[in-house]
């Protein structure tokens, strides 16, 4: 946003705090926010790192950020215009309400507001939800699906990294009608650092190199988010198989997506170019084969549709950088669309090669 004074233009800056700072989420929210041109920094909290230079623990930002981080203080997090959350799952539920009422914008990057009942979230995250009365509220934050609310939401709960790329890359099939919404399988492969940044032993590198496999086959915390978002388009029940799996490398999202089609006749790569036409961080790559390391360090969902003979299957490869479009990049595009600013800003750097 540039403000007119006088013969000078100006640009308007906006404070801005996370909460969190230390984990992967954070650090790449804070690399982005970094270099964006209408944002200050003005706090960033981590309870075990109080009074640490961010850039001691974090030197790729070393000459980019001189602040410390900090204890959590309403006060001081109260004096910013948004606030992010990079924290685990339920701690935004405690904090967020009286930012809301202290006239502070929140978005949300774990789970706390992302799903609609309460008794769902409580099965999933086995406790019950510190503030039930804003689920109602909080605007779900996947551009592509609610612009218009997120720009006129004073708090965001910004998707997970696997509902982003399964809920892209059947959106299309489904508004279309294209497909039955009762057969639909998601089969998708993380890397490592989806996990988080901890120390666990099957997340070292000697236990997750040259090794594959899927995990939480009986029912994943992201698959009711996926369903909801899906059943939106649909008018009936969504049947879901979703399996995620884990792969040795550390950025990466790679959603292959099946579903079966209701006409034979659909010109399906049509059917995603109307959609999608005019979305800045959706790039369809017809007949092609999109891999993870085009999207690596990039805002960016690849997308490639294919029928499969004539089995009436059709095949969805859908990936992102589950640190960009996944979270911190998804998040930093809906703080841009809140604040009136142009969407793509801060967010335009293409994908990291090799």
């Amino acid at each position: 946003m540039r403000v007119l004074f006088g013969r000078r233009l100006f640009l308007r800056m906006f404070r801005i705090g996370v909460v969190g700072g230390t984990g992967y989420t954070g650090a790449e929210l804070l690399r982005i926010l970094a270099g964006h041109p209408h944002i200050a920094l003005s706090v960033i909290t981590s309870r075990s790192e109080a009074g640490l230079p961010v850039a001691e623990m974090f030197p790729h930002l070393r000459g980019r950020l001189d602040l410390c981080f900090t204890e959590p203080d309403p006060g001081a997090l109260s004096e910013c215009d948004l606030v992010f959350f990079a924290t685990p799952n339920g701690t935004a539920m405690q904090s967020a309400p009286e930012l809301l009422e202290r006239g502070v914008r929140v978005i949300d990057l774990a789970a706390d507001f992302r799903l609609r009942d309460p008794a769902v979230w409580e099965h999933w995250y086995r406790t019950p939800h510190g503030c039930p009365h804003l689920l109602a509220e909080a605007a779900y934050g996947l551009p592509e699906l609610n612009r218009a609310a997120v720009r006129e939401a004073r708090l965001v709960a910004n998707p997970g990294c696997y509902p982003t790329a399964v809920t892209l890359g059947f959106l299309p099939l489904l508004e279309g009608e294209a497909v039955d919404p009762s057969w639909l399988i998601a089969d998708a492969k993380s890397g490592v650092s989806g996990a988080g940044r901890k120390a666990a032993t099957g997340l070292l590198m000697a236990e997750v190199g040259e090794s594959f496999k899927a995990y939480s086959v009986t029912g994943h915390r992201h698959a009711p988010e996926i369903v909801q978002n899906l059943a939106q388009f649909c008018g009936v029940e969504v049947n879901l198989t979703f399996v995620p799996h884990l792969v040795p490398m550390i950025r990466g999202i790679e959603a292959t997506l099946y579903a079966r089609l209701t006409t034979s006749d659909s010109d399906l790569e049509h059917l995603f170019a109307q959609r999608y036409a005019g979305e800045p961080f959706i790039d369809l790559m017809p007949g092609g084969h999109p891999d993870t390391r085009s999207v690596r360090g990039a805002n960016q969902c690849r997308i490639a549709v294919a029928r499969q003979g004539k089995s009436g299957v059709v095949v969805v490869q859908s990936v992102i950088d589950n640190l960009v479009k996944g979270a911190a990049g998804q998040a930093v595009q809906n703080m841009n669309l809140m604040l009136d600013l142009e969407e793509t800003t801060g967010l335009e750097a293409p994908a990291l090669l090799p």
